[in-house]
């Protein structure tokens, strides 16, 4: 599934608002178990292997189920898991539309499910529900019956600092992504107009101007019309997070902040984005940029990858050439390196999909929950939830899974797997995405690699009033950059107007919110 992850790094606020309701635990049902019996519980639960329990238990879970997806209770993954853990799962699910509201009416209402997966918990309500009881801290039981989980925090410490609160809590657990293919947009370019032109790969931010424009004046595609399109991208400022890093500018923290000798820079008013506007600019007003780039629909912009018609486009897969058959014409490049040397490659954190999974305070058997929960945290878990059931549903090739032609055939992988949609607490590794990294795509992030960040911290948890302060700060200074930002690039705004743009962010405290991410930073840090 692809991730528009560079307009989700700039879109995306850090939390968001909601109602405070009751936090008192709720009644559990009496089918649950005798709630005094949590020693008994603990005791009951394997340390490893299966089944989780000797005696069978019943935990009901609430969940958000895509349109793309079948019903939970008919995916092989939780009919073979029940049978391999002694524990079946009952999931109330509810449609991607008006998740939300549904979700927020279980707290408010304090009808709590044992457990919510795939619920995508915010940091706000994570820690509104665990400070006011409702949701329980997981960090003692991830130590002591999480061990795939805690390998991997273990292993990526930026996913425990994504998780824990500023107390020192973790209320949710994320989707994991280690394989890098998964976390990045590759750079395509068309090889066949490169060859036909006589062009090398671009290495410079010069060269690519330099490429772009023969593209557009050299009739690659041999028509003999002026109608090739040199360069485009997703909609809106998904083009700055994608060449911000020849300017220097990275996005950790899940926000326009670069991390140097451990100070916070939010780099917005900064020169070095100056000059990557100037160059987008550039790009724009000559018509080597798309100029319905602040226009175009996500099946439009698909459909340009698809057209064999386009130089230059970033994306994670290669999914909408495969299916207009020019894949043959691209190949993935690198990074280009800008005017001062740089050359980074954005990348989506490790820790990924926040609060995918979090267990309620009327769960009689959290330990249990947890071990369940795990399973999938581990490549043999995942393989089960994203390939289903081995011959009949996949096949290994040199230890790897892929999908048998016929089970392709039938066009029902999104009925298959909780993965479909996005959201799934799982593990996503090299070893389980074959159908996310086809050679092609290997291929071209190995043009990646060298310039991927050693850490990508996500956006760090925030106390309850720190995060509605970040808010407010947000809301104002994100939708001012983003409308400056394009008319900076589409030519409606002169650069004679950048010190009073650089005015107007200080004068929306830009300082203060640099300030209150720095305290997050030096918090991460302290852990």
């Amino acid at each position: 599934m692809k991730r528009n992850w560079g307009t989700l790094l700039l879109s995306t606020l850090v939390v968001s608002g909601m109602t405070l309701t009751a936090c008192s635990s709720g009644t559990p049902s009496d089918d649950k178990g005798d709630p005094s019996d949590t020693a008994n519980n603990t005791k009951s639960v394997s340390a490893e292997g299966f089944p989780i329990v000797e005696e069978p238990i019943k935990l009901e879970m609430f969940t958000r189920i895509a349109p793309t997806n079948g019903p939970f209770k008919d995916m092989p993954v939780f009919q073979d898991y029940e049978k391999m853990s002694n524990i079946q799962v009952e999931f109330t699910e509810a449609p991607t539309d008006g998740f939300n509201e549904k979700k927020n009416l279980l707290f408010a209402s304090n009808e709590l499910p044992d457990a919510l997966y795939r619920s995508g918990l915010t940091p706000l309500e994570a820690t509104r529900y665990g400070a006011g009881g409702q949701l329980i801290p997981l960090e003692d039981l991830i130590e002591s019956h999480a061990p795939n989980l805690k390998l991997l925090m273990d292993t990526y410490p930026e996913i425990r600092s994504a998780i824990t609160t500023p107390e020192g809590h973790i209320y949710a657990i994320p989707g994991i992504v280690t394989v890098n293919a998964a976390r990045t947009d590759k750079r395509w370019m068309n090889q066949t107009w490169l060859k036909k032109l006589n062009l090398k790969e671009p290495e410079t931010t010069e060269e690519l101007y330099e490429v772009l424009k023969a593209f557009r004046d050299q009739d690659p595609n041999g028509n003999g019309k002026q109608d090739e399109l040199p360069m485009t991208a997703r909609n809106g400022l998904s083009i700055v997070p994608i060449m911000g890093g020849s300017f220097g500018l990275d996005f950790q923290l899940g926000y326009n902040i670069n991390l140097e000798n451990d100070k916070v820079d939010i780099w917005m008013g900064s020169e070095r984005n100056k000059e990557l506007l100037m160059y987008l600019n550039k790009l724009y007003t000559e018509k080597l940029l798309d100029n319905e780039l602040f226009t175009h629909k996500e099946a439009q912009y698909l459909a340009k990858q698809g057209s064999g018609n386009t130089g230059f486009f970033f994306d994670q897969t290669n999914n909408p050439m495969l299916d207009t058959k020019v894949a043959d014409q691209y190949i993935g490049i690198s990074p280009v390196e800008g005017p001062h040397g740089d050359r980074l490659q954005l990348a989506a954190p490790v820790p990924r999909d926040f609060g995918a999974f979090a267990i309620t305070s009327v769960n009689k058997h959290p330990e249990a929950t947890m071990r369940w929960v795990d399973y999938f945290y581990g490549d043999e878990g995942s393989t089960l939830l994203r390939f289903g059931r081995l011959n009949e549903h996949y096949e290994l090739r040199d230890g790897i899974p892929y999908y048998t032609d016929a089970f392709l055939a039938t066009g029902n992988q999104s009925k298959l797997t909780p993965y479909a949609g996005g959201g799934a607490p799982h593990l996503i590794s090299e070893k389980v995405a074959s159908y996310i990294n086809p050679p092609q795509v290997q291929e071209a992030q190995k043009k990646l690699d060298p310039y991927m960040p050693e850490i990508r911290y996500a956006a760090p948890m925030f106390d309850e009033q720190t995060a509605q302060q970040i808010n407010v700060l947000r809301n104002d200074i994100d939708k001012y950059y983003e409308e400056q930002s394009t008319k900076f690039i589409a030519g409606t705004l002169s650069f004679d107007k950048w010190e009073e743009f650089q005015a107007t962010l200080k004068k929306m405290n830009i300082d203060e919110l640099q300030k209150l991410y720095q305290e997050a930073y030096d918090n991460i840090k302290n852990q």
